[in-house]
């Protein structure tokens, strides 16, 4: 009779082990659904968009996952920390505009002239469509002026800008010294028509005002 109860016991013993392997397996050990749902992108844009409405102060991971409707563990999938996110924000703004700046250099117009206007209605387009990423660099720039980090990014940036601008007017006036004095009055125009464009109220007519001014003043009476 013992013999059976024990038997018994160890019968049911191993029932209770293989039902809590079962359970245990089918149990999933990844992360929340929500988290593997929101991409790293996702996070990076909701950034992008805090910083575009009220600067890199606005960069909150609560707020930012109550926007998304997801939990902070969605955040922490992707990044370590609060720094971590803005670093990969300003990596893939920088990463960016290495891409058009290269873009630029390399889509060369047969005419010096036509190139250059092809140049300035790149950059005068954030005015446009692209209105949020004028206002992102606006609130980078500001950053750059307490972050020493960002301030040298911003300066290796308008470098090779610089050297875009200067080999576009070197092809239209011949001259090396004329190409750099009018490549910067070009970018300090580019700059003051950012910051007028990136006003929440504008004049449909002012980024073509600003757009003919500088063409032609710093473009074709060069060619002349």
């Amino acid at each position: 009779m013992y013999g059976r109860k024990i038997d018994d016991l160890k019968g049911h013993a191993k029932s209770q082990q293989s039902l809590h392997y079962n359970i245990r397996h089918m149990t999933p050990v990844k992360t929340p659904p929500s988290a593997q749902r929101l991409t790293r992108d996702a996070w990076l844009d909701a950034a992008f968009r805090a910083v575009v409405e009220a600067g890199f102060d606005n960069i909150r991971v609560l707020v930012l996952a109550d926007k998304l409707g997801v939990t902070r563990g969605s955040f922490y999938w992707h990044f370590a920390d609060h720094a971590e996110l803005v670093s990969a924000l300003l990596t893939r703004w920088r990463e960016h505009e290495q891409e058009q700046n290269l873009r630029l250099r390399t889509d060369l117009l047969a005419d010096p002239r036509a190139d250059l206007e092809h140049l300035l209605e790149a950059a005068l387009s954030q005015a446009g469509e692209d209105l949020e990423n004028m206002r992102f660099e606006l609130a980078l720039r500001g950053l750059g002026r307490r972050d020493t980090a960002v301030a040298s990014m911003l300066t290796e940036v308008d470098q090779t800008r610089m050297h875009l601008f200067e080999s576009k007017f070197q092809r239209l006036t011949n001259d090396s010294k004329k190409a750099s004095e009018l490549a910067s009055l070009f970018y300090l125009a580019l700059v003051g028509s950012f910051q007028a464009l990136s006003r929440p109220a504008n004049s449909p007519q002012l980024k073509n005002h600003l757009k003919n001014i500088i063409a032609t003043y710093l473009i074709q009476q060069q060619a002349l």
